[in-house]
């Protein structure tokens, strides 16, 4: 598990493709990592990976094939930046909020705007995921711990701090980039409580089942 706070901006310094799957190295420059150990997951631009190998100046770490599907690391190339943080431990600050590290999709930005010292970026998120992101609620953008300003269908935007900018790989997006995202787990859960025991047959929740749950009255 992770917090979304990010604690170093790394660098891919290798991508090496086997059987389909990615092998993958990346400079950590000040993240610490005199407390990793092999097997210990790192979160990377928001994507979990457990740590395979330890060369001194990073971590080496495997990909598969429904990472690479479901995430934008396939599209990163040597030179990449990318958001690091460490996975949680009993003593750890919840800075942020309970992250997986799981993407549930990939989002697009849409714009970004200069707002005083802060930036406004609008992100497009799939239709699937709109249900899971609500207004002052929490997401996850590429690892990175945020809270919704406000909600446009399936697009929402993000007041980014001058601090989120500046430790994170925020300043690097432009129109069209790609993010990987995950919603808040609590929303997840809470779907699937509504649904009770129709949950067994349904693989979402439906506004009968709203209805029934006396969420929505005609």
């Amino acid at each position: 598990m992770f917090t979304g706070i990010i604690q170093a901006v790394g660098e891919i310094a290798a991508m090496e493709t086997q059987g389909g799957d990615l092998r993958l190295r990346v400079l950590t420059r000040k993240l610490d990592l005199s407390d990793v150990q092999l097997g210990d997951s790192i979160a990377t631009s928001g994507v979990c990976l457990t740590v395979t190998g330890l060369p001194g100046d990073g971590y080496w770490a495997d990909v598969s094939i429904e990472s690479l599907n479901l995430t934008t690391l396939g599209d990163r190339k040597p030179g990449d930046h990318v958001n690091l943080e460490k996975s949680l431990t009993p003593t750890s600050r919840l800075g942020g909020h309970i992250v997986s590290g799981h993407v549930d999709g990939v989002g697009t930005v849409v714009s970004v705007a200069r707002e005083g010292r802060s930036w406004r970026y609008v992100i497009s998120a799939p239709q699937e995921l709109a249900r899971y992101i609500a207004h002052k609620g929490s997401i996850t953008v590429d690892g990175t711990s945020l809270t919704v300003n406000s909600v446009d269908g399936s697009e929402f935007d993000l007041n980014i701090i001058p601090q989120t900018f500046e430790e994170t790989v925020f300043g690097e997006y432009r129109e069209g980039s790609r993010i990987n995202l995950e919603v808040d787990v609590i929303a997840r859960y809470l779907e699937r409580l509504l649904q009770g025991d129709a949950a067994a047959q349904s693989s979402g929740l439906s506004m009968d089942t709203l209805r029934a749950s006396g969420f929505i009255h005609d």
